[in-house]
């Protein structure tokens, strides 16, 4: 089974081009112009086993905010693409991922149904460039276009790298689970609806 799936998204403000392989190993080939950025979207493509190649050119001229969030419109366009009619997914699925001293807990419903619950604190504003009140903005996005519910709670921890660390790497852990698949389920709709 290949569920693969190419987004090229376009805007007066980004160029961002995504490709996603849902059966991969987690391969990433990131570029945004945003350094922390892309270590970010790396641990998310390695964590969750999705190959994940990106790139972006955007107004950063301006600042970060549109680049961050077109991408994770397009990543979610292209997740949501590549799990096709969802036949044979676990669907849901969650984590506590430990970093040090902090620990953030994330929940997946691979549902159709778009929602973000983020509970998070980061005590800096800025990690090197990137400025962290976009990393609610990301997870947004990404619920958003991937049509997935997701929940984000970091239980504590002090150091802001740390902190945003363990959501990319706890949501990768969870979709990967989430998208991967169940052969109990023999090509079957996880629900009882028939549909997602």
């Amino acid at each position: 089974m290949t569920r693969y799936a190419e987004i090229k998204r376009t805007t007066k403000e980004t160029d961002i081009r995504v490709r996603v392989g849902l059966d991969g190993a987690g391969v990433a080939k990131i570029a945004t112009g945003i350094g922390f950025f892309d270590h970010m979207l790396e641990q998310l493509a390695r964590h969750s086993l999705i190959d994940i190649e990106i790139s972006a050119k955007g107004d950063l001229h301006i600042d970060q905010h549109h680049t961050v969030e077109d991408v994770g419109i397009a990543l979610g366009q292209a997740l949501k693409q590549a799990a096709g009619d969802l036949r044979g997914i676990v669907r849901y699925a969650d984590v506590h991922l430990p970093m040090d001293e902090t620990l953030t807990r994330v929940a997946v419903d691979v549902s159709g149904r778009p929602y973000l619950v983020f509970k998070v604190g980061v005590p800096q504003g800025k990690i090197g460039e990137f400025d962290t009140e976009l990393v609610r903005e990301f997870f947004q996005a990404l619920a958003q276009h991937a049509a997935i519910t997701l929940h984000i709670e970091t239980l504590y921890g002090v150091n802001s790298h740390h902190i945003v660390e363990t959501c990319f790497k706890g949501v990768a852990r969870a979709l990967g689970a989430a998208l991967s698949i169940d052969p109990r389920q023999k090509g079957s709709i996880p629900s009882t609806k028939g549909t997602l």
